[in-house]
Order: C-alpha cells, then structure tokens, then sequence
C-alpha cells in the first residue's frame, strides 16, 4: 500500500521524535530504523527540503525534528517524500469521465480522501504515546556517538 520511502520516512522521523532534542547520525537513525544507510540519506534529504528536519554538522552533530512532534502530522511526513495523488479526473482520459469519476475511480479516490484525512488527524505525538513496553522502534546506546 505505502512505498518504502515512505516507510522509510516514518521510521526516521517517529525515531527522530522518541530521542528529541537529540540529534541522531544517518548511520544511528539507519541501525534503529533498519533502512540501508544510503537509502534514508535521499529520504532525510526529502524531509530536510520540506522543513521536516535539520541537520547541524559537526561534533555533536546529526539530524533532527524541525517541529513539535504534537503538531507534526502523518500526513506531513507523508506528503513530504511521496504527495497522496487523489483522483480528480479520469486517468484514462475518457472523455465521458472528465466531470464525473466513474464508479472505480470515485471509490479509490474515496479511499484515498480517508486515508487522506486519517494522517491529517495524526500525529507523530501520538504515535509516541501509544501504550505498550516496546520502545517506538529500537534503542540507540549513545545519541551523540559518532557512528
């Protein structure tokens, strides 16, 4: 259903969010998230370009959350590194179909909108605060190691 960048994406960024105000390295998020180290660099790109996260160099340096984890939706995330394409004309381009979707199309593009909607409610906060004894992902020993 989601691509791996977008997997991807999530990973790093709920992993990113469990350590705030810590700055993790690609190589930290990478061990943790269990995404190939040069893989998540193009998707930390992605979110760096969207404001998602920042990076800072150096000693002590590594990525990070741009934002509040309480006001950063799913979606965000999502939209970030692969936008939701609803469906709003005909993809075959049928001539009768471009004022109305037919009946294919309008489902999925239903579904979409729920989907859609459902990570706009959600957000990273809350994927944190979800009961259980098993840490968002995997623990990292040392934040500010320098992989």
């Amino acid at each position: 259903m989601f691509s791996l960048t977008v997997d991807y994406a999530l990973r790093a960024v709920v992993q990113l969010a469990y350590y705030l105000p810590e700055a993790l390295t690609t190589e930290q998020i990478a061990q943790a998230t269990g995404v190939p180290v040069h893989y998540l660099a193009k998707v930390l790109q992605k979110l760096r370009d969207a404001g998602i996260v920042r990076s800072r160099r150096g000693s002590g340096g590594g990525v990070m959350l741009a934002h509040d984890p309480a006001r950063l939706t799913v979606l965000e995330v999502v939209n970030a590194v692969e936008p939701i394409r609803r469906i709003h004309t005909c993809p075959l381009d049928l001539e009768g179909h471009q004022t109305r979707l037919c009946p294919l199309h309008s489902r999925l593009d239903s579904a979409l909108a729920t989907m859609e909607e459902a990570f706009r409610r959600t957000t990273v906060a809350e994927m944190l605060e979800d009961p259980g004894d098993q840490t968002p992902l995997c623990e990292i020993d040392e934040p500010n190691a320098n992989g």
